[in-house]
């Protein structure tokens, strides 16, 4: 297809986006279940975890949010959690930049809904999309819709059976979420220029997080990779 063909939505390509979006679902789920598992043994209730799982929708965040929870929750609780959880976050504003040049020109009640289910996994199936010519940016909303509805259904059993792990350390759950962002390293490398950029990102984020602490290196890591893949040639 050419890259020159017009932008547009259609149901087919909500159909594709939720097809290529299949093989990553075990993963999703897993990491759902575990996340259901550490919102039990916080004392949060059903509801409760339900509602963060789908209106917060972004699972390092919920993690790292879940670090800084305490019962009883006050003010400054809740600003510290919406603190740590707009860092880490934070690369969401590189990655909807990414899409203007292909989203930029349509309707608003269409594009937000869309960002609304924006994530790492269905950004990657979208911009792959995109690279190889295509302009139907119904597979960034089809994936991204089953990603959220299958996300908000995988808490369910962590959260009811978690309490029969006394500590997920045991079970290696800790390891699920870095496991799942090193999975998506592997597609999106393209060479030389990918490894200039990722090994500054992880050198300015683990100084970062040696100096300062807390989740900040997300946002400098993520940054300093910007800038390398931006001005660095190959």
């Amino acid at each position: 297809m050419s890259s020159s063909s017009p932008v547009t939505i259609s149901l087919n390509g909500i159909l594709l986006g939720a097809r290529l979006c299949l093989a990553i679902l075990p993963g999703s789920i897993a990491l759902g279940a575990v996340f259901g598992t550490v919102a039990a043994q916080k004392g949060l209730t059903l509801l409760e975890t339900m509602m963060m799982q789908g209106l917060v929708f972004a699972g390092a965040s919920q993690f790292v949010a879940m670090e800084v929870y305490r019962d009883p929750i006050n003010w400054g609780v809740a600003l510290a959690m919406a603190g740590v959880v707009a860092a880490v976050n934070m690369r969401m504003l590189l990655v909807g930049a990414s899409l203007r040049p292909w989203m930029g020109g349509q309707p608003a009640w269409q594009v937000y809904p869309t960002l609304f289910v924006l994530t790492d996994i269905n950004w990657l199936l979208a911009v792959r999309h995109y690279d190889e010519g295509h302009r139907d940016w119904g597979v960034l909303l089809g994936s991204g819709l089953l990603l959220w509805v299958v996300w908000c259904l995988s808490v369910l059993p962590g959260y009811f059976f978690g309490s029969l792990i006394e500590n997920p350390q045991d079970w290696g759950l800790d390891v699920v979420l870095p496991a799942f962002f090193a999975a998506l390293l592997v597609p999106l490398w393209k060479g030389r220029r990918q490894t200039v950029g990722w090994a500054l990102a992880g050198l300015v984020a683990t100084a970062t997080w040696t100096l300062f602490g807390g989740y900040w290196g997300v946002l400098t890591g993520a940054l300093a990779g910007a800038f390398a893949g931006a001005y660095l040639n190959d």
